[in-house]
């Protein structure tokens, strides 16, 4: 029998939270709150807020079907429609989900959006995504701010003055008109100052990992931390008491040396792994348990950076507001090209001693699997580390095979095993240096 997992503060802290964020929204309509309907890479919460609106995530909606084994039919209803099989199973999990009422994880519906905020990095089906909204939300305005890709490798001055004419021009004046409020520089700013705070304590959060043995799971577990900023608490009050809550308890498990908890109590770790890619939300604890039956610990990931990199320095900037909130949607991880990717996945098989690098390729997701091979090859042949390969799938549950999955993470861990074994026999025999 499974060891019951005791809540500590934050977990309780991250429930009350989210409960009342879905019990606002279910309420949008008789307190007069206006609803934005926009995407977590990117996202422009800060605004939102400073409007006093209330966001609401598709992508998210999605993964928590996912979790909760309604997504698949949501799909198969989404394929009735029309959609094909090879589109994103997020798209096709949320235009089925509102198929069937919009019903949100806490059991009410979700309200309609007074206005769709289109903001578009790296992944273009979040364009063809909102083409559908618009068609079942007619007369709801579209506000689209395109961000330029990180094609050279860095942003320019002129990339965000491109970014910034667009809020000026497009995405305020639309959000004025939705909310019946005025833009209020001041208010944003106070609100990107606990941005930034929440920004800092991720990046601590995140950086315990380099402890042995590590105190959390940087991408099961790490999915979780993430949420509070990704479904829109960014630049709360609630947010920072969150993260201050979370990284406290965190210190103390550094403290006393534990280990990662798991559904099933504490593992002891054995590996220590990078992760490529989403996770599967469909059977994410039979997921899971294929890691820490085998004492495999991830210690960093890409995709709990989906919602924001803030790794190499970038916090919101509340002395340049809207240059800040352009800077900071060019700078999500989708929207980096693939030597960026690369070297982003190199610096954390570094920084944070690991085994290996493994990539979970999802079968729907272009923005994240596209040119994953080119960069299993590049960091396998330049660090000669072991590098694995698994497939699944968002929240599709046809496209998730376990006993595939345990194949190849068995044979992949038996890979590391033998690493170690031979690294140890090398340590060993290697004379000891003396001077002359």
């Amino acid at each position: 029998m499974a060891a019951e997992v005791i809540k500590e503060k934050s977990m309780i802290l991250q429930k009350e939270m989210i409960a009342k964020l879905f019990d606002d929204l279910s309420s949008a309509k008789d307190t007069g709150k206006k609803v934005v309907y926009t995407f977590v890479p990117g996202n422009l919460s800060e605004l939102i807020h400073a409007f006093d609106m209330l966001p609401v995530y598709p992508e998210i909606n999605a993964l928590q079907s996912g979790m909760r084994k309604q997504s698949g039919s949501y799909i198969r209803d989404a394929e009735k429609f029309g959609f094909s099989e090879d589109v994103c199973t997020y798209v096709k999990c949320d235009i089925g989900m509102m198929l069937n009422g919009n019903i949100g994880p806490t059991g009410k519906k979700l309200p309609d959006p007074d206005l769709l905020l289109l903001s578009y990095t790296g992944c273009f089906t979040f364009m063809k995504w909102f083409e559908n909204l618009e068609q079942l939300y007619p007369g709801v305005p579209v506000a689209m701010i395109h961000t330029p890709y990180q094609e050279g490798g860095k942003i320019t001055p002129e990339m965000t003055e491109y970014m910034v004419k667009q809020l000026r021009e497009d995405v305020i004046p639309k959000m004025e008109k939705v909310s019946g409020k005025k833009y209020d520089e001041t208010k944003l700013k106070h609100i990107l100052e606990d941005a930034a705070k929440t920004e800092d304590l991720i990046v601590k959060i995140f950086d315990t990992t380099k402890n042995s043995p590590s105190p959390i799971d940087a991408y099961f577990a790490g999915v979780y931390y993430i949420g509070p900023i990704n479904i829109g608490f960014r630049g709360t009050p609630e947010s920072v008491e969150y993260y201050t809550e979370l990284y406290r308890e965190i210190l103390e498990r550094v403290r006393l040396g534990l280990g990662p908890v798991t559904p099933e109590g504490e593992v002891t770790e054995r590996y220590r792994l990078v992760v490529e890619g989403p996770p599967n939300w469909t059977s994410f604890r039979e997921f899971w348990k294929l890691f820490y039956d085998h004492g495999a610990v991830i210690v960093a990931s890409s995709y709990t950076k989906v919602g924001g990199l803030y790794d190499d320095g970038f916090r919101h900037d509340s002395t340049r507001p809207l240059e800040s909130l352009s800077e900071y949607c060019m700078n999500c991880y989708t929207n980096l090209n693939l030597p960026q990717r690369i070297s982003h996945l190199k610096k954390c098989v570094t920084d944070y001693r690991a085994d290996g690098l493994l990539v979970n390729s999802i079968k729907s997701c272009n923005s994240f699997s596209a040119g994953q091979l080119l960069m299993m090859r590049a960091i396998e042949e330049d660090m000669e580390i072991p590098v694995g390969f698994i497939e699944s799938d968002l929240v599709d549950p046809r496209y998730f095979s376990y006993s595939n999955i345990k194949n190849r993470l068995d044979s992949y861990f038996q890979m590391l095993e033998q690493r170690k074994i031979i690294t140890k026999e090398i340590k060993q025999n290697i004379p000891a240096q003396t001077g002359i």
